[in-house]
C-alpha cells in the first residue's frame, strides 16, 4: 500500500464548531469551542478501494450511516486547540487502521527443549513415586 500524506486527507475533511460540554464555566455556554471533524471515507478520491475497505472494517463504530468518519474534540478551552487535537486524533486513527500486522512465522520446538521438558516430567514423576507410602515394601 502506498504511503498516505495526512495533508491530502485534511483537504477532504470538513469541520464543524459546536457548543462544548467541557471545562470553561460560563464561557462554554456562549462560545462554540467543541470541534467535530467529518471525513467521507466512502467517497474519498485519495484512498485506494482496499484502504477504504480496511478503514470501514476497523473503524465501523466511528463511521456514520452516510459513510463519514467522525472525530470530536472538546477537551480544550479554545476552538483552535480542539481543532488541532481532532486533526491529531484523525491522523492517528487512519494510520492505526491502515497498519498491517506482520504475519507470525511458526517455528519448531528445538530437540534440546523437548529433551529438557521430558527430563523435567520424568523427574517430577519420580518425585511423586517417592512420596508414596508403599515405596519401601
Amino acid at each position: 500500500m502506498k504511503q498516505l500524506d495526512p495533508e491530502l486527507l485534511l483537504l477532504e475533511c470538513r469541520f464543524k464548531a459546536v457548543r462544548s460540554s467541557g471545562k470553561g464555566g460560563q464561557h462554554v455556554n456562549k462560545v462554540s469551542t467543541s470541534v467535530e471533524l467529518y471525513f467521507d471515507v466512502i467517497h474519498t478520491s485519495i484512498l485506494t478501494p482496499e484502504q477504504i475497505e480496511t478503514i470501514v472494517l476497523k473503524l465501523k463504530n466511528r463511521i456514520s450511516k452516510d459513510g463519514e468518519l467522525i472525530v470530536v474534540s472538546q477537551s480544550e478551552r479554545s476552538q483552535l486547540a480542539n481543532k488541532k487535537k481532532a486533526i491529531e486524533r484523525f491522523n492517528l486513527l487512519i494510520v492505526k487502521a491502515l497498519h498491517q500486522k506482520k504475519k507470525r512465522i511458526a517455528t519448531k520446538i528445538s530437540v534440546a527443549k523437548k529433551k529438557k521438558r521430558l527430563d523435567l516430567k520424568a523427574k517430577h514423576a519420580k518425585k511423586k513415586v517417592l512420596r508414596k507410602k508403599d515405596w519401601m515394601e
